[in-house]
């Protein structure tokens, strides 16, 4: 029972999460509420005794993938009276992403009158059950090829995100890697010797008075 309000609890954030996510207007917010849908779902995820899936998702999207975005959206310079013009023109779009989105939850809602019983959770796994070792089976073994690929694009998300930020612009200060490599140790430091000085010796001691 408990579980099952945990889950709805869960859900309900998720949802409006997911759905205030794109509706606002500022990106950063957007990213935010990203972060706060993937937190939702690893806790859902830890409902069905997913822990290693929950966990990776919060290392690897929450701390390394959104810590990207967040630095893309703040570096790209995002007008945002500008985006706000062209919503108009993915209407259409976003409307068609809607309807499969709605198409798919009807369906699976229509699935109980085929007698399919959606109602039942996960079943409970002894204790010597590891779903890491079970997942790591099925990825290098019947996914490896999926897996790999999915390796690369994420590796070229990088390298496009990274791109994007080298733009030329006005003020933007570029590395010249060749000229790095070229420098001289001459060129970068100069020894320069000082003749030592000696201490003068003052006329007042320690204490504040004036020798004799």
């Amino acid at each position: 029972m408990l579980v099952e309000v945990l889950f709805w609890i869960f859900a309900s954030v998720l949802a409006v999460s997911a759905l205030a996510m794109i509706t606002v207007n500022n990106p950063v917010h957007s990213a935010l509420l990203l972060v706060l849908c993937f937190f939702t779902s690893a806790a859902i995820w830890l409902l069905i005794e997913a822990e290693f899936l929950a966990v990776v998702l919060i290392l690897v999207y929450v701390g390394a993938v959104m810590v990207l975005f967040l630095f893309v959206v703040m570096m790209l310079d995002i007008n945002i009276e500008q985006v706000r013009a062209r919503v108009t023109r993915y209407a259409l779009f976003g409307g068609v992403v809607a309807g499969v989105v709605v198409f798919e939850i009807v369906s699976v809602v229509w699935t109980r009158s085929l007698g399919v019983d959606v109602t039942t959770g996960a079943q409970a796994q002894p204790a010597t059950y590891s779903n890491t070792a079970e997942l790591g089976k099925l990825l290098y073994t019947e996914y490896v090829y999926p897996f790999e690929l999915a390796a690369v694009l994420l590796l070229i998300a990088i390298v496009a995100a990274i791109s994007l930020t080298m733009r030329k612009r006005a003020g933007l200060k570029q590395q010249n890697i060749s000229m790095q490599v070229a420098v001289r140790r001459e060129d970068r430091v100069r020894i320069v010797k000082v003749a030592a000085q000696k201490a003068t010796p003052t006329s007042e001691t320690p204490t504040g008075e004036k020798g004799a």
